[in-house]
């Protein structure tokens, strides 16, 4: 009776199961122990989430056929609608779609804003938002919510106002949001008028607390509230807010001066999920919007991927992009394999603005993969799809650093079971391709997989390959 040699003999009795990898999904179940809270409930009376999805489908109906239109419209040659140079591309959308030159401007901004466009330099294409938009409620909502963020850009503000004056406004539109949210119905337009009055003079005490050299010493003249020009300009932010459906106006009772306002279903919902993420941020547990990127990234790395998303929303508000895109890819190529993944997670939040560093960040040998996992998603493809986009090596690679991200902050079973989703069929030639991408955690996850491992012979198999990777045999 012969004997198999004890390779042949492991490959016969185990072969791994061919699953779709998902690296960062198993890293952070590694570390994800529990909710911090249950998931909050929307106000009462706010429709479900698919009745808000078609509401957002309805207000950027426009902007989405628009985007449609660009995008199978080979003669636009990639150009955007927009600028004095576009004008034949503005006509021939406008006698295509049925509207005019001006609604294609207007709806065109829309899609940029609303991310079912995208411009890399002079050229447009879909966004990954225009991909999904008929199959995904998550996404027309975000994309409304996107738009709903960039009301102050979609209306133009009235000429010959200071542009200080308008960022005042602009800053203190939440606080009269928040009280259209509390009010829960009609509210009339000179409350909230005081009430931005009152904003805006706090604002301009914030600002003059601080002496500045040279400036005159009567403070009270110089933050003393000028309410030439607030009620327009407080018509003119309700109006851009209407204008994205985000609230509606109307007539107050013929006793009273002036209109009413009252947020629609889609504006009550998003002011709340504003509000939410406010206080997701201030109950975080280790205060992680005043951290640093990788003090921001452990504080998250228990938490499951939404409230993380928040988190991540929350720190870049609080940073200018370049900055916090810089810090990211910094912590990004330390030495935490889970934080290299969930730093790409916050870059995800970053979108556009993070593109061109990411690409070049694909040229280096440890974030390779994830930058161009990154780059798939935003170039539309689905996240289940976007692993195609890597090589086997560079598969392989990520398949390292993923089970090094499990070894240092997971269970030993989580790591016997991520040995399931290597793109390689037997252990064997997992062993052969992991000792040829040379990832430099390599001895160490072998050594881990093996203490972890219940099958004698295949902990003996690793064992060897960790041996023979230290001491550099083949």
């Amino acid at each position: 009776m012969t004997s198999r040699k004890p390779d042949e003999q492991l490959a016969r009795n185990s072969r791994l199961r061919l699953v779709r990898p998902r690296a960062l999904a198993t890293a952070r179940r590694a570390v994800t122990t529990r909710r911090t809270r249950p998931a909050p409930r929307p106000p009462e009376g706010t429709p479900p989430r698919a009745e808000l999805a078609r509401q957002a489908r309805t207000v950027l109906a426009d902007a989405v056929r628009i985007a449609r239109w660009a995008a199978v419209d080979r003669g636009a040659g990639g150009a955007a609608p927009t600028g004095p140079e576009a004008v034949p591309v503005q006509e021939r959308a406008a006698a295509a779609l049925d509207l005019t030159p001006d609604q294609i401007r207007a709806g065109w901004d829309r899609a940029r804003l609303a991310g079912l466009v995208e411009l890399h330099g002079d050229t447009a294409r879909p966004g990954w938002r225009l991909h999904a938009w008929d199959r995904d409620d998550s996404a027309v909502l975000r994309g409304w919510v996107a738009l709903f963020d960039a009301w102050s850009l979609v209306h133009p503000a009235p000429e010959g106002v200071a542009p200080s004056a308008v960022a005042e406004v602009v800053e203190a539109v939440p606080q009269v949001l928040s009280l259209l949210q509390l009010s829960a119905g009609p509210v009339l337009v000179p409350a909230l008028l005081d009430l931005l009055q009152q904003r805006v003079e706090e604002l301009r005490e914030e600002r003059c607390e601080v002496p500045v050299e040279g400036a005159g010493t009567d403070t009270d003249a110089v933050c003393a509230a000028d309410p030439d020009g607030l009620s327009a300009l407080l018509d003119w932010a309700l109006e851009g807010l209407g204008a994205v459906g985000a609230l509606t106006l109307g007539d107050g009772p013929e006793e009273t001066e002036g209109g009413l306002a009252t947020l629609t279903p889609l504006g009550n919902w998003a002011v709340w999920v504003k509000l939410e993420q406010i206080c997701v941020a201030a109950q975080s547990p280790a205060g992680n919007i005043e951290q640093s990127a990788e003090d921001m990234l452990r504080g998250c790395a228990r938490l499951t991927p939404g409230p993380a998303r928040d988190e991540y929303r929350a720190w870049l508000a609080a940073r200018t992009l370049s900055s916090a895109v810089t810090e990211l890819l910094a912590v990004a190529r330390g030495e935490d394999a889970l934080l290299r993944g969930l730093a790409f997670e916050a870059l995800r939040v970053v979108g556009a603005p993070a593109e061109a560093e990411v690409r070049a960040a694909a040229a280096e040998a440890s974030l390779r993969p994830y930058a161009l996992l990154w780059l798939a998603e935003y170039d539309g493809a689905d996240p289940d799809d976007a692993q195609d986009v890597l090589t086997r090596e560079e598969a392989t690679w990520l398949w390292v650093d993923t089970a090094a991200a499990v070894a240092d902050h997971g269970e030993s079973v989580l790591l016997v079971r991520h040995l399931d989703s290597a793109v390689q069929g037997t252990v064997p030639a997992l062993l052969d391709e992991i000792r040829a991408v040379g990832h430099p955690r390599t001895v160490q996850v072998l050594v881990a997989l093996a203490a972890a491992h219940p099958d004698p012979a295949l902990a003996k198999a690793v064992r060897r390959a960790a041996f023979q990777v230290h001491t550099g045999g083949s």
